[in-house]
């Protein structure tokens, strides 16, 4: 009895999912531990706070292009990875979640590896200060802006890991603020909006996201979020909202996809703009301790709002910001603090294309890119560099090369074996920029 007992519970043990643990961060794998390079699709999958919808799920694990999803968050634990690896029955070569005890975690070089590997990378909810705090201006951020732009890689998240993803967004510093004291005092204490660069999503550069649009009711203070960039930076910014059981799926080409279960349910997505119809289109009163006006004869802001079906065939072209299927237009306004809403029309002005938030940002080519020969290319207009670091995956420095250098370089790496490295630009003015490149085998 005492062997049954003993091999009962060593069996239990074996059946314990994976993990690493570290003072630092704890990691959770399921499916194969050896990196499979692939080429993903690329893309931003972002839901509303509620159960993940499969449909838009499948949609970004299809886009990893069977490759490492990695899933980043600040709290919780494995609670993805069964999900993502197999319920959805869509092939991943393996799915890692890593949970982030502290910001020191942000500093792991195994951490800075997985990012580097990664095809997908998912950042689950909690409080997006934490994911803030913790990784802005890290190496964390850098690498996962540069497998964005050099590796096409599909990012996504949920609540918090919505929230982050725009280029304008609430912090959360001080805590949520509810519709209601957001419209009452624009400069609530815990109106905390930000524009410092963070996480550089092609179609997202002045957008501002919301969650949990039905339950509680956010149209308020998102709408406020609009005003104050607009009476602060003076940045036409746009609003990208979902309710919480509903997902949207931005495809590289700009156009967002809305995931939901009408007409089981009323599943909907919203897209707010200031009515540029309007000569002056900023709030009429948007100061410290009163109420927020902001009327511009009931037609201040302008919504589309879509239906999320599970098929994901209703859109919204964030190319022109006034395109879509399956929605209807809406304007929204705000008087004496409170929010009023009514029908609209297609917004009927010129729109300015979203732009590109790497416009004006030179771009550094690194090429061939995996290659197996001897020599890398570098190309950089428009940039002078003034040193170059190689680090491999473990964060070790492999070569350095100091000077200016202008326009282009090459590099001799035989002396480098087959791996994944991060090749570090130091620039001017542009500062540090990172690119990850692959070196299969020397052709010999």
């Amino acid at each position: 009895m005492k062997f049954m007992s003993f091999f009962r519970l060593f069996f239990l043990i074996l059946m314990l999912p994976f993990g690493i643990s570290g003072q630092n961060y704890t990691s959770y794998i399921i499916g194969n531990k050896t990196d499979l390079l692939t080429s993903p699709q690329g893309g931003v999958c972002i839901m509303g706070g509620g159960a993940e919808n499969d449909d838009a799920m499948k949609w970004f694990l299809q886009q990893s292009s069977g490759g490492d999803v990695l899933v980043l968050r600040t709290t919780g634990d494995n609670g993805y990875n069964n999900y993502l690896y197999q319920q959805l029955k869509v092939k991943v070569n393996s799915v890692e979640t890593i949970v982030f005890n502290n910001k020191q975690a942000s500093e792991e070089h195994y951490i800075h590896q997985k990012i580097m590997q990664a095809e997908a990378i998912w950042f689950a909810g909690g409080d997006q200060w934490d994911y803030i705090s913790f990784w802005r201006n890290t190496k964390i951020d850098s690498l996962i802006n540069d497998a964005i732009l050099t590796r096409n890689i599909v990012i996504g998240g949920t609540s918090a890991g919505m929230a982050i993803q725009g280029g304008l967004y609430f912090t959360a510093q001080n805590g949520t603020v509810t519709s209601a004291e957001a419209l009452a005092n624009p400069y609530n204490s815990r109106m905390k909006i930000d524009s410092a660069v963070f996480l550089k999503n092609k179609y997202l550069e002045n957008v501002i996201t919301d969650t949990h649009y039905d339950d509680p009711d956010r149209r308020g203070r998102h709408s406020v979020f609009l005003g104050r960039i607009l009476s602060d930076w003076n940045i036409q910014a746009r609003g990208i909202a979902s309710e919480a059981n509903s997902a949207i799926c931005i495809d590289p080409s700009g156009i967002a996809r809305c995931y939901g279960d009408y007409p089981k349910y009323d599943d909907n997505l919203y897209f707010l703009q200031p009515n540029c119809e309007n000569a002056s289109s900023g709030p009429e009163n948007c100061t410290i301790g009163n109420p927020l006006e902001w009327n511009r004869d009931q037609q201040a802001i302008k919504v589309y709002k879509v239906k999320g079906t599970s098929t994901g065939n209703n859109y919204f072209d964030l190319n022109d910001w006034k395109t879509g299927t399956g929605g209807t237009w809406e304007n929204w306004y705000i008087i004496g603090g409170v929010l009023y809403t009514n029908s609209g029309s297609e917004i009927n002005c010129s729109t300015e294309a979203h732009n590109n938030p790497l416009k004006g940002e030179p771009e550094i080519r690194v090429y061939p890119n995996p290659l197996s020969d001897d020599k890398l290319n570098l190309q950089f207009q428009g940039i002078k560099v003034e040193k170059i670091t190689i680090f491999d995956v473990c964060g070790k420095v492999v070569k350095t090369i100091d000077g200016q250098i202008i326009d282009s370089f090459c590099i001799d790496i035989s002396d480098l074996k087959p791996g994944v490295f991060v090749l570090v630009l130091q620039t001017n003015p542009t500062g540090i920029r990172p690119v990850r490149f692959v070196l299969k085998s020397h052709r010999f």
